[in-house]
């Protein structure tokens, strides 16, 4: 299995040149796709790392690519830097894409055993579309496939409630709030207080989390929970986090 975590140091800076972002409470500055970072330095690394907060760049510490950096550069380029080989830069975001499928359908063979063959046969079919990405990859049909399986895998986990789904809970007190198996895909979380709330075997997938607070809240087995939304949220020590995922730095 590929590896779905990031691993910046085998990466060129990717990130930092394919993406878009527009001046904003994320970011200090707008920047148009495939135009290079200012702060980008010539070994690539971010010559504001370590205040990137402070500077007005909150969104580059919340973003993640489940590991497709690395793989498009070692694996698909053969270590060439994006100077070299331009075309990695409109590949990087689709197989970012894929990348994050595969950590979801990873997720379903560890938690729905009745459905890890399925699951598996997805893994492999997502994996071949990711050695031959390009920029003009077409994966919306596969997307949908991909879809329909985790809306099934979250259904048989957790039944089939979807009372939050989508809803717009922005800046909602929910703190110490029993959401154990709430249906959340695609809620709107920015600024709710979730604070003790317990939010085991939830469906987050895609769930928006932008200052979300997380103190003291249990999302040990929350379903399809990702790295960036963990990011985008505020938490402390007590944040029980699933263990695949790192707790922030900011988290205190």
């Amino acid at each position: 299995m590929v590896e779905l975590r990031a691993d910046c140091a085998n990466c060129v800076g990717l990130c930092c040149v394919s993406l878009k972002f527009k001046k904003s409470a994320h970011f200090a500055i707008t920047k148009p796709s495939g135009q290079q970072c200012p702060h980008q330095r010539a070994d690539h690394y971010c010559g504001i790392h370590d205040s990137l907060r402070d500077k007005g760049f909150k969104g580059c510490t919340i973003y993640d690519c489940f590991g497709a950096g690395q793989r498009i550069v070692h694996e698909m380029f053969g270590g060439q830097d994006w100077r070299a080989a331009p075309e990695m830069l409109g590949a990087f975001p689709v197989l970012r894409s894929l990348h994050e499928m595969l950590w979801y359908l990873t997720e379903v063979v560890a938690v729905v055993p009745a459905m890890r063959d399925e699951a598996e046969r997805v893994i492999e079919a997502t994996d071949e579309l990711a050695k031959k990405v390009t920029a003009d990859l077409d994966i919306g049909q596969h997307r949908e496939l991909v879809g329909d399986l985790l809306l099934r895998a979250s259904a048989s986990v957790r039944g089939e409630d979807q009372a939050y789904r989508d809803a717009l809970l922005i800046g909602r007190d929910l703190s110490g709030q029993d959401l154990q198996r709430a249906g959340m895909r695609g809620a709107y979380l920015s600024g709710a207080n979730l604070s003790g709330a317990d939010l085991r075997l939830a469906d987050l997938l895609g769930a928006e989390t932008h200052d979300t607070n997380l103190a003291g809240a249990d999302l040990s087995t929350s379903l399809f929970l990702t790295q960036d939304q963990v990011n985008a949220a505020n938490g402390d020590s007590a944040t029980r986090l699933p263990d695949r995922l790192t707790r922030p730095a900011h988290y205190r």
